[in-house]
């Protein structure tokens, strides 16, 4: 079998890149650091124009008519470039929210127990608890806005309210289990992306920073380090890929598990190779670092993640007693 890229894929992938750096460039995240303003309605409007919220949706509905290995592409791309807002949740929506597919509504999780991100931004909620998913929005949404209580978030871009007001009882959805899964392996794909970006980053550092006269990347140490975080982000992609073609449960919690640990472990080895540097706000590789520790307790934590695995590898291998 042939795991590789198609054309077209490649195409679409490229042309989300170039996009983005046209859109979303550094220059534009540093100016939504300045602002505070993390989700750009304009940017939104664009990648709703380019298909990003709508790209599974069957052409009959106006959607693109592609399917999850094509997101996992469009996602990586935007987490290599840090682009804020809720995306997952919004392309989820599409179909379900009006205005979700063509970028004219954002669309946030209220996911049970949890913070939600970007809620003063957001034009409806899916709430997921319960076994169940729902759509909230007009005054629902205004409610839990009106009285909701800001969080301190670890990633300056990602602003947190925990909800305090009783949830109405809204539109229901199907079942709130795929739409985590799939929520989950979007995620694992911008975790992805930020791994592979960190891991250029520490290249890109370590040939131009020069000590005793010579490239710190000649040093051995700097050499293990950057090896490393590529092997990491190549096992990663490996999973996330995999588990956008089966859609296996089991698989998409190995993905987010693997993609979340690349995505932090390459922004902290990221950060060793950069030195002092690193730890400066003019530097990008903390934000990598704050924006993977967050996104690794979104959708599925980790512990989460382990226990779908045992209970998989438990209903294989007969854990309850039987012969294994």
């Amino acid at each position: 079998m042939d795991f590789q890229l198609s054309d077209d894929q490649r195409v679409l992938r490229a042309g989300m890149r170039e996009l983005l750096a046209g859109r979303f460039g550094r220059d534009r995240m540093r100016a939504a650091l300045d602002t505070g303003v993390a989700v750009d309605r304009g940017v939104w409007g664009e990648l709703g124009a380019a298909g990003f919220f709508a790209l599974r949706l069957p052409e009959a509905d106006g959607g693109v008519g592609l399917g999850l290995p094509e997101s996992v592409l469009l996602f990586e791309e935007a987490g290599r470039v840090l682009l804020p807002g809720p995306l997952a949740a919004t392309h989820l929506a599409a179909g379900a929210v009006k205005g979700a597919a063509d970028g004219g509504a954002v669309v946030a999780v209220l996911d049970e127990g949890r913070p939600v991100a970007h809620l003063e931004a957001a034009d409806a909620l899916i709430a997921l608890g319960g076994g169940a998913a729902r759509v909230l929005e007009g005054d629902d949404v205004r409610e839990l806005v009106r009285t909701a209580r800001p969080v301190r978030s670890l990633d300056p871009l990602t602003p947190l309210h925990r909800v305090t007001a009783g949830i109405g009882d809204g539109t229901p959805m199907p079942g709130a289990a795929p739409f985590r899964l799939e929520g989950a392996l979007l995620t694992a794909a911008e975790q992805l992306g930020s791994a592979a970006r960190t891991t250029e980053m520490a290249v890109r550092h370590a040939r131009d920073r020069e000590q005793f006269g010579s490239p710190i990347g000649a040093f051995q140490a700097v050499k293990h380090l950057c090896a490393q975080m590529l092997v990491r982000a190549e096992v990663a992609r490996t999973a996330v890929y995999a588990a956008a073609v089966t859609a296996d449960p089991a698989e998409i919690a190995g993905a987010k598990l693997l993609a979340d640990e690349a995505a932090v472990r390459n922004a902290r080895d990221c950060l060793q190779v950069h030195g002092g540097m690193g730890f400066t706000w003019e530097a990008d590789v903390h934000l990598h670092l704050k924006r993977a520790w967050l996104r690794a307790g979104q959708w599925l934590t980790a512990a989460e993640a382990e226990e779908a695995l045992a209970e998989d590898l438990c209903g294989v291998h007969a854990c309850d007693g039987g012969d294994s």
